[in-house]
C-alpha cells in the first residue's frame, strides 16, 4: 500500500493552513470608505490614503521618502529612469529571480547583463558582479530571495568604487533589515511590490523607497504623467500613468497595521522550522547571514538533494509536499531557462539590438541552475502563521516523502 498521499495515501495535514490575505471588517470598512468618497483614482497624485501609506511604510523601513504606484515591476522601470538610466546602459542582475528584474532595465532601455548567484544563499555573487563591471554598466539590481538578503556590504563597496546606482529589488524583504538598516534604504532605491501573494499586499501595487530628495520627486513626476512636483523649479519628466487608486491604497493601510504582528510570527516559526528540519535527510537549510537583523521573509526556501530523495528533483518533492496539504512549490527557474523570459519575443530596442547577448541559449548559469531546476523548494508564508503544530506538521511531511521517495512519480508521469 502507499505511503504517499501524491499516490493515494494519507495526507500528514488534511486541515490545511491559514488563507491569505488576512481581512476582517476593518479592510471592508476601509475600502466602502473610499467608495463613498468618490476619489476611487491616483489623481491628484498622491491621493491621501496614498500619502499616508507612503510615509508609514518608509518610516517602517527606514527610508526618507516612499511612492506608490501600479506594481513592483514598474518601481524597478521607474527607479532606473529616476537615475537617467537608458539606452546604451548596462545593468547587472542575478540569474535567479522574477522575471520583471531582468525585464525592468529593457523597459527603461537599457540592456540586462546577467550574472550568477551563490551557492550559499541564491543571492547575486559579489565577484560576478565585479567581474561584469564594464564602461556602460550604470547600476546593479540585487534581489532580496525568500528569507535571504543579498550582500549589500559588497554590492555597495563595488558600486562606490565603480560609480554604480544600486536599486534594491525586495519584493521578498518588507521588514528586513541589514546592519540595522531597512531593505530598500541601503542603495539608491528599493522596490517593493503588494501583489496578491506578497506578505504586505492590496492585491496589486508597489512602492521605491529612497533617502534622495530629488529621486522621490523624480518619481513622484515619472508616475505622473511627467507633472512637476518641484512649485519653484517646475522640473517635468517624460512620464506616464503609474498611479495606484485609493481602494488598494486603503487596503495596504490596514494591511501594514498588522504586518509587524504576522512578520514576528513568521521569524519565530521559521526559526523553529530550521531546528527541526536540519534532522530530515537530504534537506539542506541555508546558513542565515548573521548582518541581516531582523528577518522577514516572504517565502522560506531551502534545498533538497535529489540524491537522497531516489533521484526526484525538487518539482516532485513540492508536489508530493503539496499533496500531503503542505503548501510549497518550485518557483523561478534560472533566467537562462525561463519562459517568462524571452527577449526574442520583444521588439524592445535593447531586443533587438543586442539579440546576441540576450540569447539564452547561449548562456549558463551552474548555481541558478541546480538551484531552479533541481534543488530549490520554497515553503509558503502560511505555513509559518499556523503555530508550532503547523511547521511540525510541514518537517513530517518532509520526512515522509524523504522516507518513501520511491513512490515519487517519475519524469514520464
Amino acid at each position: 500500500m502507499a505511503e504517499l498521499a501524491i499516490r493515494g495515501g494519507a495526507a500528514v495535514r488534511p486541515q490545511g493552513f491559514p488563507p491569505w490575505p488576512v481581512w476582517d471588517e476593518r479592510d471592508v470598512a476601509a475600502v466602502a470608505e473610499v467608495v463613498r468618497s468618490g476619489n476611487w483614482g491616483g489623481f491628484p497624485e498622491p491621493g491621501p490614503n496614498a500619502a499616508e501609506f507612503e510615509a508609514r511604510f518608509a518610516e517602517y523601513q527606514g527610508a526618507k521618502h516612499g511612492v506608490l504606484m501600479a506594481n513592483g515591476t514598474v518601481t524597478m522601470e521607474v527607479a532606473l529612469k529616476a537615475l537617467g538610466i537608458g539606452w546604451g546602459d548596462e545593468v547587472i542582475v542575478p540569474a535567479l529571480t522574477f522575471a520583471a528584474t531582468a525585464y525592468a532595465p529593457m523597459a527603461a532601455g537599457a540592456l540586462p547583463v546577467i550574472v550568477d548567484v551563490t551557492p550559499e544563499t541564491w543571492t547575486i555573487d559579489p565577484e560576478q558582479v565585479e567581474a561584469a563591471v564594464t564602461p556602460r554598466t550604470k547600476a546593479v539590481m540585487p534581489v532580496h530571495l525568500g528569507h535571504q538578503m543579498a550582500d549589500m556590504d559588497a554590492i555597495t563597496r563595488i558600486a562606490t568604487q565603480h560609480g554604480l546606482a544600486v536599486v534594491e529589488d525586495c519584493a521578498h524583504a518588507p521588514g528586513q533589515q541589514w546592519n540595522g538598516m531597512g531593505a530598500g534604504c541601503i542603495g539608491d532605491f528599493g522596490s517593493f511590490s503588494h501583489q496578491s501573494s506578497k506578505i504586505l499586499t492590496a492585491g496589486e501595487g508597489g512602492t521605491l523607497l529612497t533617502n534622495d530628495d530629488r529621486l522621490a520627486r523624480l518619481t513622484h513626476s515619472i508616475i505622473d504623467c511627467g507633472r512637476a512636483k518641484d512649485p519653484e523649479e517646475k522640473e517635468f519628466t517624460f512620464g506616464a500613468n503609474y498611479r495606484l487608486g485609493e481602494l488598494h491604497a486603503a487596503l495596504l493601510l490596514t494591511q501594514i497595521g498588522r504586518f509587524e504582528e504576522q512578520r514576528k510570527d513568521r521569524a519565530s516559526m521559521g526559526t523553529y522550522f530550521e531546528e527541526l528540519a536540519r534532522q530530515v535527510e537530504g534537506v539542506h537549510i541555508m546558513a542565515r547571514d548573521p548582518r541581516i537583523t531582523r528577518w522577514s521573509f516572504y517565502n522560506y526556501i531551502f534545498a533538497v538533494d535529489p540524491e537522497a530523495f531516489a533521484g526526484a528533483t525538487n518539482g516532485s518533492v513540492a508536489a508530493a509536499l503539496e499533496a500531503e496539504g503542505i503548501p510549497a512549490e518550485v518557483q523561478y527557474p534560472p533566467m537562462s531557462r525561463y519562459d517568462l523570459f524571452d527577449p526574442s519575443r520583444s521588439r524592445l530596442p535593447a531586443a533587438v539590438a543586442h539579440a546576441a547577448r540576450l540569447d539564452m541559449s547561449r548562456m549558463s548559469f551552474p548555481v541558478a541552475e541546480a538551484a531552479g531546476l533541481r534543488q530549490s523548494i520554497y515553503l509558503m508564508e502560511n505555513t509559518f502563521r499556523a503555530g508550532r503544530d503547523g511547521v511540525e506538521d510541514v518537517v513530517e511531511a518532509l520526512a515522509k516523502v524523504q522516507k518513501h521517495a520511491n513512490e515519487l512519480p517519475g519524469p514520464a508521469e
